[in-house]
């Protein structure tokens, strides 16, 4: 199968577009982030303003797309209106598939629109299309729903829209594609409402033929049955990501009412079980996976005055919204958690970041930071009507203190105080472990901040006795290294143990291209040492990160926590990035 080595460069400041042939960065950087992290740094002004005209986004995919189950991923890269740095963000559904069977390998959007427009790619066709219709239309779904009225493509196409958070510039605003996948993370819904981007829609219909068809149904079939039979892959299948929620419950890692505990009461009615046994409708898969992961539950709520008159909303959950707007915010009843849950979804925006920051505002109401002046409502934690509530002002922003919030808890804890349990690593909101050192070691080291950066919550778990800061960091960027090299194909994380080293080298071969297992690990340090040099250059400092010192207060598996053991680990990370970087 021929690789798509054309980008098709959008201009919405000149409602302009360009293709061209980029053979020679698909073959030394693959595609996905190793080409995007390229791409970036040709167009962007590394000092732009994340909301401004001069922030680029790149999109880009893999090598195996759509050539192989599970390479399923987009790669999103832009400047992050949430830390100010570099934004990397990734989401399944159709786009990726999509966009290869457009014939391009990458998609470059520059510029801001003087206008609200939707743009449609179909093919080599570009089109600008007048949004000011759908402009303010606070629905995610709906304004999907219109522009896949309008458009043609059905089956064939991907539609990326924002909601009320992104036209209001919430800074961790999401993309969402389709009906439940997501760029969630970092802001990207925030830089298409700066640039008056309601949408992109992008319909393929082209077709490609691998070089050796023999040989890719022998790769395939393999990839295809290890992941079938994969006993992780058959847990992602049968209870998805929620299956998490009561082994971290009983390990006492499961983040609660703003990490002040590590064990929710009520865990068990909002797990992964209870939800498939009460509450699961459908399971549904992103384009060429078989492993259909993503679990839609059934919302049931009668009509006021209408006995045996239901409306019946379809809503996805799994962990880490189960932990953010659940056991972050003491909600322990499946139908309440589901509601908040489609608030956030309704919206655009990131239910990790969402959670966070209204568990950080609970808090800091409960201690007298800020009052019910600030709030407009009375945040408890359990009330999930109060919380509802906080989501409209989050996106409508009516006062100081919610423009505030909508930009983040690192920013807003600036400013009201509370720091101390303002949860966020590089600026970006904690995600839903906290198991022991390499957990927030992950956070913190992460190139984007984020716990699929290294794995460290998993290290925490499998680790048998202690290992000292300098095992811990050189572990975690081994793994991150080599994650360079996945979402540069672009795979699943999920499906990490089925493309092994191994498995991708083989998978190259009826492809007509040719590597080894050595030449992947070096172009992942390769990846990883670009991208860190990319960050650095947009300000990144290990000196400008900070560790909530809530984590010090509440135990992990491994005990409490100490300072002295992360100031050990980043020195060594820092002598680590001087022999890197150089």
């Amino acid at each position: 199968m021929r690789a798509r080595t054309k980008v098709l460069k959008i201009d919405l400041s000149r409602y302009k577009y360009e293709a061209e042939d980029r053979s020679e960065l698909f073959e030394k950087w693959l595609g996905g982030v190793g080409v995007a992290v390229q791409l970036l740094r040709e167009e962007i002004d590394v000092k732009a303003d994340p909301l401004g005209e001069d922030n680029v986004i790149v999109f880009a995919i893999g090598p195996f797309t759509p050539a192989y189950p599970l390479a399923s991923k987009t790669v999103a890269l832009f400047k992050s209106p949430l830390t100010g740095n570099l934004g990397e963000s990734h989401a399944g559904g159709r786009t990726a598939t999509s966009i290869a069977n457009a014939g391009y390998g990458a998609i470059v959007i520059k510029g801001t629109s003087k206008t609200p427009v939707y743009v449609v790619v179909n093919n080599e066709k570009v089109y600008f299309r007048d949004a000011r219709g759908i402009w303010g239309i606070k629905s995610s779904p709906t304004a999907g729903r219109i522009i896949a009225e309008r458009e043609k493509g059905r089956g064939m196409r991907t539609i990326m829209r924002i909601g009320g958070a992104g036209d209001n510039l919430v800074r961790y605003a999401c993309v969402t594609t389709e009906t439940y996948r997501h760029f969630g993370r970092l802001g990207l819904g925030a830089v298409f409402g700066s640039k008056k981007l309601k949408a992109l829609v992008v319909i393929g219909r082209g077709s490609y033929k691998p070089a050796d068809a023999g040989g890719y149904r022998k790769v395939y079939e393999k990839i295809f049955r290890t992941a079938l039979e994969s006993d992780v892959m058959n847990k992602y299948h049968l209870l998805g990501t929620p299956v998490n929620v009561n082994p971290l419950n009983e390990l006492g890692a499961l983040p609660t009412r703003n990490l002040k505990a590590v064990r929710f009461e009520r865990a068990e009615e909002i797990s992964g079980e209870a939800f498939a046994e009460f509450n699961l409708g459908r399971r549904i898969g992103c384009s060429h996976c078989p492993i259909a992961c993503i679990h839609i539950a059934v919302l049931r709520e009668p009509y006021e005055g209408a006995p045996y008159f239901y409306k019946t909303t379809m809503i996805s959950y799994d962990y880490e919204l189960i932990y953010a707007l659940g056991t972050m915010l003491g909600i322990g009843d499946r139908d309440c958690l589901l509601k908040l849950i489609h608030r956030a979804e309704v919206y655009g925006l990131d239910a990790m970041s969402t959670g966070v920051c209204l568990a950080w505002a609970t808090e800091a109401l409960e201690k007298g930071l800020i009052s019910e002046k600030e709030t407009l409502v009375k945040l408890q934690f359990g009330d999930h009507d109060a919380y509802l509530r906080a989501m409209d002002f989050l996106v409508d922003q009516p006062n100081d203190f919610y423009k505030h919030l909508a930009q983040g808890v690192e920013k807003t804890s600036d400013v009201y105080g509370g720091k101390e349990f303002a949860l966020a690593f590089g600026g970006n909101e904690m995600p839903g472990y906290h198991v022991g050192y390499a957990t927030h070691l992950g956070y913190l080291m992460g190139l984007r901040h984020s716990h699929l950066d290294n794995a460290g919550y998993s290290l925490d778990q499998k680790i048998e006795g202690e290992m000292t800061p300098r095992e811990v960091v050189d572990s975690l960027v081994k793994e991150e290294m080599w994650r360079q090299v996945l979402s540069s194909l672009v795979v699943c994380f999920f499906a990490r143990g089925v493309y092994k080293p191994e498995t991708v080298v083989e998978a190259f071969k009826p492809l007509g291209a040719e590597t080894s297992e050595e030449k992947l690990r070096e172009l992942g340090r390769e990846i990883y040492v670009e991208k860190l040099k990319l960050k650095m250059d947009m300000g990144f400092t290990l000196d400008s990160l900070r560790l909530p010192k809530r984590i010090f207060e509440t135990e992990t598996p491994h005990g409490m926590l100490k300072e002295e053991f992360f100031k050990e680990a980043l020195d060594y990370y820092a002598h680590k990035i001087k022999e890197l970087t150089g």
